[in-house]
């Protein structure tokens, strides 16, 4: 692969993965440095695509996969860091209007109370409108955990919302 065909898959695939990142990692600089390693390890690694069908969901994979061995190797660094600085990166842009304002910080803090997995697959649904077949290719897990972890993420969405969407209504 020639710096052109990686800079076209970046171009095409970084918006999508950086907003998949920022809402898994919870922080904008953590969800920079695993979009730089991912396509880093292309770089290097230009084999990894040879039998690839589909980019994006490829990408979504390894990025997910990079996202998770670096929460894992730094988990005591991240409880340090959410300690000093316990606010995450606005995954939203703000809006003009008080009330939806109000729900998007909401949906934000809901949103960091799920769990990984959970948000993973929330956004991935959601945000890229995945099937449950195909995020659980994508994130290596049963289709049905996929179709569990967004119904569980949903529920805990709703609970958390219900009393901020009763009130601005």
């Amino acid at each position: 692969m020639d710096t052109a065909e990686l800079a076209a898959l970046y171009d095409a695939h970084a918006s999508a993965l950086f907003a998949f990142l920022l809402n898994l990692t919870r922080q904008e600089a953590e969800a920079l440095d695993v979009l730089q390693e991912t396509f880093l390890k292309l770089a290097r690694q230009p084999e990894l695509l040879r039998e690839v069908r589909e980019p994006r969901g490829f990408l979504i994979r390894l990025a997910h996969n990079l996202a998770i061995d670096r929460l894992r190797r730094h988990e005591s660094r991240r409880r340090r860091h959410e300690a000093l600085a316990p606010e995450a990166s606005a995954i939203f842009a703000p809006a003009e209007d008080p009330d939806a304002q109000a729900f998007r910080e909401a949906l934000e803090a809901a949103l960091g109370e799920l769990p990984a997995e959970q948000r993973a697959v929330v956004h991935l649904r959601l945000w890229e409108d995945m099937t449950f077949e195909g995020i659980g290719a994508l994130l290596g897990i049963p289709m049905n955990t996929a179709a569990s972890r967004y119904r569980y993420g949903l529920d805990k969405l709703r609970e958390r919302l219900r009393p901020v969407y009763d009130e601005i209504r």
